[in-house]
């Protein structure tokens, strides 16, 4: 019996896809789906414009301390993700580095869904980001505009609360300054 050898990408392989794509490595396997939709665009961008002020900046009831990035590619042991929002605590967040990836865990990372990404995120990276200790993920489906919102403990993660349409939410770890989910959604 003969076995076929896979061929695990390399980070090289992430510069020949189209621009209008996004790749990640997950597992040695290439995954590459296309440029997030207007709906998914503007939840990412309205998400970053309700957290950035208070937690990045300090601003109004905000404690600042944290570094968030949109879209940032970060290596997680052999995996390249690039969630669609990121947070590192300041003190954590490594301001110089030789490669584009960044090679510290985050401390939270929100995945806001479209139809070619649900199942990557959702069955492929969520355990992922429990394996490397990320201790708080939101889940936004703009489309039917909800968050979920979920915490690891022991390995696993726990759903602490959901929401949807137009509630006003305080939840970790950013509980000290109110979201409102309607901002998030294009209608």
């Amino acid at each position: 019996m003969t076995e076929t050898a896979i061929n695990k990408a390399s980070y090289e392989d992430l510069f020949r896809i189209p621009g209008n794509m996004v790749g990640e490595i997950i597992a040695g396997e290439l995954v590459v789906t296309p440029r997030p939709s207007r709906k998914h665009a503007y939840s990412a961008s309205a998400l970053g414009g309700e957290i950035v002020p208070p937690y990045q900046f300090g601003r109004g009831a905000g404690p600042g301390g944290w570094i968030i990035l949109i879209e940032p590619e970060i290596m997680l042991g052999e995996h390249i993700i690039v969630p669609d929002l990121a947070g590192w605590r300041r003190d954590r967040f490594p301001d110089v580095e030789d490669t584009n990836w960044i090679s510290v865990f985050p401390d939270w990372v929100c995945e806001i869904l479209s139809p070619g990404t649900v199942r990557v995120d959702r069955v492929k990276k969520m355990p992922i980001y429990s394996q490397h200790s990320i201790s708080h993920l939101w889940i936004i489906d703009p489309t039917a505009k909800t968050l979920e919102v979920f915490k690891l403990k022991s390995g696993s993660w726990i759903l602490l609360e959901s929401f949807a349409e137009n509630d006003r939410v305080r939840v970790e770890p950013f509980q000290e300054a109110e979201i409102d989910l309607g901002n998030l959604w294009l209608e």
